[in-house]
């Protein structure tokens, strides 16, 4: 063997050492990189899961907080719906009475106003609690539109009520 084959074959067994060592140090760089990418998708996994699990509870509690307020708010419709149809039910036994002459409606006189001028007498019947209380009946047509009157604003009063309270609940609701 010549000295330039000596050489050559020293420079090829350099170059093959050194390309082995280039291949074992980059397979051991990608156990490593291996490694640390499987304990980041590891790490990553389980705060996913955190996360997850933190939104699951809280659609939970929101579900719950809106079935708590719809249960309310139904009972609270119940509740003004039943006031609103015993108004109804009460106005109406009212007129009844009004139109069969089973009730009158009266209002007092004031006995110190000379100037009204009103000479209407007293309205006879029973012995009451007011003495000397004159009081003046009022035609039946008139008492029909003044309970007429009186149902549209109670009416408007159960509805304002009821009203308030889906406010109430809702806002409450809310915080």
């Amino acid at each position: 063997m010549t000295p330039v084959q000596k050489l050559a074959g020293l420079v090829v067994l350099v170059l093959v050492l050194m390309a082995s060592a280039a291949g074992v140090t980059w397979q051991v760089q990608e156990w490593r990189m291996g490694k640390m990418l499987a304990e980041q998708s590891g790490l990553h996994r389980g705060e996913m899961a955190a996360v997850s699990e933190a939104a699951a509870e809280q659609v939970s509690a929101e579900q719950g907080r809106r079935l708590a307020l719809e249960k309310t708010l139904a009972t609270s419709d119940q509740q003004h719906t039943r006031e609103l149809s015993d108004a109804q039910r009460n106005q109406v036994l009212l007129r009844d009475r009004l139109a069969t002459t089973d009730l009158r409606l009266s209002v007092l006189l004031d006995a110190t106003d000379s100037a009204s001028g009103c000479s209407v007498p007293a309205a006879s019947g029973a012995v009451g609690v007011v003495h000397a209380a004159r009081r003046a009946q009022l035609d039946p047509a008139h008492a029909q539109r003044i309970v007429a009157i009186t149902d549209a604003g109670d009416q408007g009063l159960i509805a304002l009520r009821a009203c308030q309270a889906y406010v109430r609940a809702v806002s409450r609701q809310k915080e």
